[in-house]
C-alpha cells in the first residue's frame, strides 16, 4: 500500500514527543489511521530513538499483523476497529500511571487534566502483556468510550481525534494521575472529583489545547529544522 511521506513524518514526530515529553524510555509505541482499513505504526524502536529514516509499517485492520510489528499493536488495531472517532494512539508507560496502576488504581477527574477522562479511567485488569487478539479486544472494550485505559502494570493507551489530541492526553492522563497519587499521599482520596457536568465543561479543545501540547514539544524536532 502506497502512503504519503507526511504520515511517516507525523508519526515520528509524535514518537519523539512522547519522549520529550517523558511518557516513555525504552517501552511504547504510537500510530495514527490512514483510511477506514490501514493504520500507520512507528518504528518498533524506543520512541526517543526514532530518527527522520525509520518507516513505520502499514497494518491492516483485517488480518495479522505484518511481520516485525511488536506485539502489542494489537491493542491499536482493536481500538481503531471500534471506535471511529480515534484516528491516533498513544500506547506509553509513565511512572505515575504505573504506580498508581500497581495498587489497582486509576486517576479521578480532580483537576483541568484529568476532566479529560471523566468520570473515570478504566482498568484492564490482567497483568500480563497484550500479546494475543482476545486480550486486545478486551483491552478495547474495557476502554469503550473512554479517551484512555490503564493497561495494568503495563501502562496506558489513550487515542484522540489527532496526532496531537493523542499527545495532550498522554501529558494529560500522566498529570491526573501525578495529582491523584499526591491526594493519596495527603490522605485525601476521598477528597473532592469534578461531576459530570463540570467535566464536560472543562474538557475543550477550543482555543488550540491540543495543537499548543504539539508545537511545545514537537519545538526543535529534527524532522522540523529550518
Amino acid at each position: 500500500m502506497q502512503h504519503d511521506e507526511s504520515r511517516q513524518r507525523e508519526v515520528r514526530l509524535l514518537a519523539r514527543a512522547c519522549d520529550r515529553a517523558a511518557l516513555t524510555t525504552a517501552y511504547g509505541h504510537c500510530s495514527v489511521r490512514l483510511d477506514a482499513n490501514f493504520f500507520l505504526v512507528c518504528a518498533p524502536k524506543p520512541m526517543g530513538r526514532i530518527t527522520p529514516r525509520d518507516a513505520g509499517t502499514v497494518v491492516p485492520l483485517d488480518g495479522p499483523l505484518p511481520e516485525g510489528v511488536l506485539g502489542e499493536v494489537r491493542m491499536h488495531r482493536e481500538v481503531y476497529r471500534l471506535r471511529q472517532d480515534v484516528n491516533a494512539i498513544v500506547r506509553f508507560v509513565s511512572p505515575n500511571v504505573l504506580a498508581l496502576a500497581a495498587i489497582g488504581r486509576t486517576p479521578h477527574p480532580r483537576h483541568g487534566f484529568g476532566a479529560y477522562f471523566g468520570p473515570d479511567v478504566p482498568l484492564w485488569p490482567d497483568p500480563a502483556l497484550v500479546r494475543n487478539d482476545a486480550a486486545a479486544e478486551g483491552v478495547a472494550r474495557t476502554m469503550g468510550k473512554c479517551a484512555a485505559v490503564v493497561v495494568s502494570v503495563n501502562g496506558a493507551l489513550v487515542g484522540g481525534a489527532s496526532a496531537a489530541q493523542a499527545l495532550a492526553l498522554a501529558i494529560f492522563l500522566e498529570d491526573a494521575a501525578r495529582v491523584e497519587l499526591v491526594a493519596l499521599q495527603a490522605g485525601c482520596a476521598d477528597g473532592p472529583v469534578l461531576d459530570a457536568d463540570q467535566c464536560a465543561a472543562r474538557a475543550t479543545w477550543a482555543g488550540r489545547v491540543a495543537e499548543r501540547q504539539w508545537d511545545y514539544w514537537t519545538e526543535g524536532d529534527p524532522e522540523l529544522a529550518g
